[in-house]
């Protein structure tokens, strides 16, 4: 199978595109990143990365101008012989699937692309879309070979694991797996093979699994808690050379684009009987609630100064799509005096410096656990709210502090 020579990459300056347009460049294929935010477009056409994403610029830089450009104009499908689009289902206010806007989308993609190209679904979609896309492109009359290849990347880590972990394939027809076969084999010579729904549900499995993993360990932080007990010494007991515990997740903030998203998708496809994933939901989206009850409980809080440490949905990123930090500052700013929200990475003119969060603040509460933050030390007088157990116990006990979490 001739391997293709253009691939175009729709959505292409985003947080899934655009590593993978870097990596497929870095190995020779000619990249267009085709892109609807012109900020986005100017920054990676300057060399620049519009977020946070370990060793991208290094690679962007080798190749930007030369093998990758990025584009709005979407005349540059017309001569692609493959197109990945990054184009998932949201969830609408209702928390259902809603495909609308990517039936138009795919409709635009289709009828710009030539005959005989590759075009690849990339990002999550609801159960059952792949096919329905497939029926639309039988019923157009078009030669468009149809795949789904779900991305499986860890924010930040994209640059790594796009090379290093299994990439999943699928397709309705044996040529059309063979095209995708050859266009991913530039990358990754690890491809598993999959029907298109099985693909689909692998995504969402793994994305849920994921999130209620982190809700089990939330649930047993907030049993703990709920008693006065250290989680973080119960946590540290269980795992200490224990292998059977080893998939036992911190406690923490579980949240971002896709796990509660993917998470609600799957509980729709199932007619709402997706009881574990209802459960998770409750709990690591009611984690701000527990947080701030618990302090209103010990605390004053209509005459405390509160900050919340780190805006970020997760570490080592300025994404705060979907953040519950976000949530937790709503809420406190209807029980606090003031609160006062800081992060290194995230541009918000309404956060404060880090010195001014925390001299001014009476509670301290992490909201990411960013490096930024490891060797922070804090007087007697502060309440400090871990639930990351980012900050070592001993340190707390060390300066005095108390916490509250």
């Amino acid at each position: 199978m001739q391997k293709p020579k253009k691939l175009v990459i729709i959505g292409g300056c985003g947080h899934v595109g655009l590593p993978l347009g870097i990596v497929f460049a870095n190995s020779g294929l000619d990249v267009v990143l085709l892109d609807r935010d012109q900020a986005k477009i100017d920054t990676v056409n300057a060399g620049k990365m519009p977020f946070m994403e370990t060793n991208a610029l290094e690679q962007l830089g080798r190749v930007v101008g030369k093998k990758l450009v990025a584009t709005s104009d979407p005349s540059c499908l017309r001569d692609a012989d493959s197109a990945i689009a990054v184009l998932g289902t949201p969830v609408d206010e209702h928390l259902n699937p809603t495909v609308t806007d990517l039936y138009q989308s795919i409709d635009e993609v289709i009828a710009r692309m030539p005959e005989n190209a590759l075009l690849v679904l990339r990002s999550t979609v609801y159960p059952g879309v792949s096919k329905l896309v497939y029926e639309r492109l039988q019923a157009s009359g078009r030669k468009i070979h149809l795949s789904f290849c779900p991305e499986r990347i860890a924010e930040g880590k994209a640059m790594e694991e796009i090379r290093a972990l299994p990439q999943i394939i699928s397709a309705f027809d044996p040529e059309s797996l063979a095209r995708v076969r050859a266009l991913f084999s530039i990358i990754n010579e690890d491809l598993i093979e999959l029907d298109p729904l099985e693909a689909e549900l692998a995504k969402l499995f793994t994305n849920s699994w994921r999130y209620m993993n982190f809700a089990i360990s939330n649930q047993f932080y907030v049993l703990a808690e709920t008693y006065g007990l250290d989680f973080q010494r119960i946590y540290g007991a269980v795992t200490h050379r224990y292998p059977r515990m080893k998939s036992f997740a911190k406690a923490g903030f579980a949240a971002g684009p896709c796990l509660l998203k993917d998470t609600l998708q799957l509980s729709a496809f199932s007619g709402n009987n997706f009881f574990l994933g209802h459960s998770a939901m409750l709990v690591n989206e009611g984690l701000p609630n527990f947080i701030v009850n618990q302090l209103r409980q010990q605390k004053h809080l209509r005459d405390k100064v509160v900050a919340v440490l780190g805006m970020a949905f997760k570490s080592e990123s300025d994404d705060t799509r979907e953040s519950l930090s976000y949530k937790l500052r709503k809420l406190l700013m209807v029980e606090a005096k003031e609160v006062l929200c800081t992060d290194p990475y995230v541009v918000d003119r309404k956060l404060v410096s880090l010195d001014d969060a925390i001299q001014r603040a009476d509670v301290i509460i992490l909201g990411a656990p960013h490096s930024a933050y490891r060797d922070l030390h804090f007087g007697s007088d502060k309440v400090v709210v871990d639930v990351w157990g980012f900050w070592p116990h001993q340190q707390q006990a060390a300066t005095g502090g108390t916490s509250a979490s």
